[in-house]
């Protein structure tokens, strides 16, 4: 997705603790976890750069689904998915390379599963497409298209907020404006209902 915005940049892994504190609530969970990603010391960054970090969960009946560990498990949870509604909670963090100080942002969507079949979880998972992924589904996946219903954020259940993003490095005094709200409902050919809700600033999607 980053490469829809025309940047110039560098995907570094974290390597972070991501076990979830004791009562902690899903969506300081994923804002935490956004944040301490954000937050690692980042050996060749250049200053004046942005460092930007995010974090996706899946929630079921108030329990996370992270990614798969296995094949076996990434069916299990798909199986658990068919059908029913849940929701995807992104946190994303942004920084400067030479300041500490991190802005983080939150976006929740309600997605609904289509009812899909056993031999269609098992080829979507023969795919491997399963694997690196929160809930072990990707929304915009055109042969599995598991997705039957949803509201929010699109491009936030395929892991990245990029109107919420972009409101983000606004509050940069030197950011020029990308319009990844335009790039993003090019490349998903879609019409996004909330975009403009989002950039004013109001807590949807």
């Amino acid at each position: 997705m980053l490469e829809w915005t025309g940047w110039d940049f560098s995907s570094i892994p974290a390597n972070v603790d991501e076990t979830r504190m004791q009562n902690e609530p899903v969506r300081d969970y994923v804002l935490r976890l956004a944040e301490t990603k954000c937050e690692v010391k980042m050996g060749e960054a250049v200053p004046g750069n942005f460092i930007l970090a995010a974090d996706t969960v899946v929630i079921l009946d108030g329990q996370i689904l992270g990614k798969p560990i296995n094949a076996d498990h990434a069916k299990s949870m798909l199986k658990s998915l068919c059908g029913r509604r849940h929701q995807v909670i992104s946190g994303i963090a942004v920084r400067r390379t030479e300041n500490r100080e991190v802005l983080v942002d939150v976006c929740q969507s309600c997605v609904q599963m289509r009812d899909y079949s056993d031999d269609e979880i098992d080829a979507y998972v023969l795919s491997g497409d399963a694997m690196d992924k929160a809930g072990s589904y990707a929304i915009q996946n055109p042969e599995f298209n598991p997705v039957a219903d949803f509201a929010g954020c699109f491009a936030s259940v395929m892991g990245l907020p990029l109107c919420h993003l972009e409101r983000m490095l606004m509050q940069f005094g030197d950011y020029q404006f990308t319009n990844l709200a335009g790039k993003c409902q090019r490349n998903l050919d879609y019409h996004c209902p909330i975009h403009q809700q989002v950039m004013a600033g109001m807590d949807v999607g």
